[in-house]
C-alpha cells in the first residue's frame, strides 16, 4: 500500500513568517534537494545577505510558474514518521475555493502569529476559514521569538490571546509553540533559547496527528457510468473510501437495494480479487440494477436526505437570491434544488461582522445554508468523506458556488 501523506494547510498574515517556516520545514527535514540549497545560498550571497528560507518557497514559486519539478498544487517534505503535503493557499478565497469545490482535505493546519505583532485582522479571518472548514488538528507557531528576546512573559501573554481568540471561533489548538523560523529555534530541534518552554518542536506536533485514514473506512464507490460489453454490464467508478472485494455485499444508494460484486475489471489486471480507495475499476454486480449517480456502499452510513445543511462559497459576480433553482452536484450525483434558508453569510476579506438570515449571497462570501433538493442523495459529512461531503452548485450550466456538508 501507498505510503500514507498528512495533508496541512499553512497559514499567516503577511511578513509573520509562513515562507521562512516552510523554507526551513524543507531544509530541517532534510527534504530539500541539495542543488536547490546551494542555489539559494549563492542567490543571498549574492545580495549580501544571510542565507534567508524564505528564499526556498522564492525558488518553488518560480518553478510553479514555469511548470517544471514542483507539483502545481502541493509542497512535499518529509520525516522519519511519514510525508506532508503542504496544501498551497496564497490567498484566503483562492483557499477557500480550492479546498471547498477542488480535489484537496487539509487534515492539520499550522497558523503563524508574529510575536511583536500579535493577532491580526488576517488571523480573525484564518480562523474561521479553518472552523469552518472543520479542521481540528491545529497547532499555533508564536515565531519571531528573537524579535523578543526569547521572552517567556511576552508568550505567553500573546498564548492567552491566542486561545481567547481561537475558543470563539470553536478551535482548541493542540499546541502553542514559540519558535523563531528564521533560526531555526524549535523547528525541528529543541531550543536552548527557548528553555522555559517543556513541549515538543514544530515537526514533533506533527507526528503526533493522525491522518485520515479514508482507505480504513467502509466501502463507497460513486458509479460513474454503466457500460456493457459482451452482454456483460460494467459498472464503472472510482473508489473513494474503503476497498472491494470480490463476493462483497453492497448497498446501492440512495435507494437501499442489495447487490453482490460478482467480478472487480482493471485494465491489464485480470483476476483481479479486490481494489482499494484511489482505484479506478470496473464492477459485474449481481442482484440489482444500477445507474450513474448511484453509490456503492458497505455501510448504510451515508445520510439519505433532500435537504442539505452546508456551507457554501459563492464564486460568481452574480448575487444568489433566496430560492433561484440550482443544480446540484455530489460525486457523480445530479439533482435539482434551491437554497431555502442563508442562515448566516460572511465575506472572509472584510472586517464587517456576519449577517445572519440573509435574502442574498454576494461573490466571495461564505454562507450557511440549508438546502433542498427535488430527489434524495447520499452524502456524508465533510470532514468523514470527502468526496460525498463536497458538492457544487450550478446555475443554467455554470458552477456557481462549492460547498462541504457539515
Amino acid at each position: 500500500m501507498e505510503e500514507r501523506s498528512l495533508h496541512i494547510v499553512i497559514v499567516g498574515s503577511v511578513d509573520h513568517g509562513k515562507s521562512t517556516l516552510i523554507g526551513r520545514l524543507f531544509f530541517d527535514s532534510g527534504s530539500l534537494p541539495p542543488e536547490k540549497l546551494e542555489e539559494v545560498k549563492r542567490v543571498c550571497a549574492e545580495l549580501g545577505r544571510p542565507l534567508e528560507f524564505a528564499y526556498v518557497m522564492d525558488n518553488l514559486e518560480e518553478e510553479r510558474t514555469r511548470g517544471i519539478t514542483i507539483d502545481i498544487a502541493h509542497t512535499f517534505f518529509a520525516t522519519p514518521k511519514r510525508k506532508y503535503v503542504i496544501i498551497d493557499a496564497p490567498g484566503h478565497k483562492e483557499f477557500l475555493k480550492n479546498m471547498i469545490s477542488g480535489s484537496s482535505q487539509a487534515e492539520a493546519a499550522i497558523l503563524l502569529v508574529e510575536i511583536t505583532r500579535g493577532i491580526q485582522e488576517q488571523t480573525l479571518r484564518h480562523c474561521y476559514i479553518l472552523s469552518l472548514l472543520g479542521i481540528k488538528q491545529v497547532v499555533v507557531t508564536v515565531n519571531k521569538m528573537d524579535l523578543a528576546g526569547y521572552s517567556e512573559a511576552a508568550f505567553l501573554d500573546l498564548k492567552k490571546r491566542i486561545e481567547e481568540v481561537t475558543m470563539k471561533y470553536g478551535i482548541t489548538p493542540s499546541y502553542i509553540i514559540p519558535i523563531s523560523a528564521m533560526e531555526g529555534e524549535n523547528v525541528a530541534a529543541a531550543s536552548d533559547k527557548l528553555s522555559w518552554y517543556k513541549g515538543p518542536t514544530v515537526l514533533q506536533a506533527l507526528d503526533n496527528f493522525e491522518e485520515m485514514k479514508i482507505e480504513e473506512k467502509g466501502a463507497r464507490f460513486p458509479v460513474q457510468d454503466v457500460y456493457e460489453i459482451s452482454g456483460q454490464k460494467i459498472v464503472a467508478g472510482r473508489i473513494e473510501a474503503g476497498r472491494l472485494i470480490e463476493g462483497q455485499g453492497l448497498w446501492v444508494l440512495p435507494g437501499k437495494t442489495k447487490a453482490k460484486v460478482a467480478s472487480i475489471k482493471k485494465y491489464l489486471e485480470p483476476d483481479l480479487k479486490e481494489a482499494q480507495t484511489g482505484e479506478c475499476v470496473g464492477l459485474i454486480l449481481e442482484g440489482a440494477e444500477v445507474k450513474r449517480g448511484d453509490i456503492l456502499s458497505e455501510t448504510l452510513s451515508p445520510t439519505i436526505t433532500r435537504t442539505v445543511h452546508a456551507n457554501i462559497f459563492w464564486m460568481i459576480d452574480k448575487d444568489y437570491k433566496l430560492g433561484i433553482p440550482l443544480t446540484f452536484k455530489c460525486a457523480t450525483q445530479e439533482t435539482r434544488g434551491k437554497i431555502e434558508r442563508i442562515r448566516r453569510r460572511f465575506d472572509p476579506a472584510s472586517e464587517k461582522e456576519a449577517v445572519t438570515d440573509a435574502a442574498s449571497i454576494s461573490q466571495a462570501e461564505v454562507a450557511e445554508v440549508d438546502i433542498t433538493l427535488s430527489a434524495e442523495v447520499a452524502i456524508e459529512r465533510f470532514s468523514d468523506i470527502p468526496e460525498l461531503g463536497r458538492f457544487v452548485l450550478e446555475h443554467d450550466g455554470r458552477p456557481v458556488a462549492g460547498g462541504i456538508i457539515i
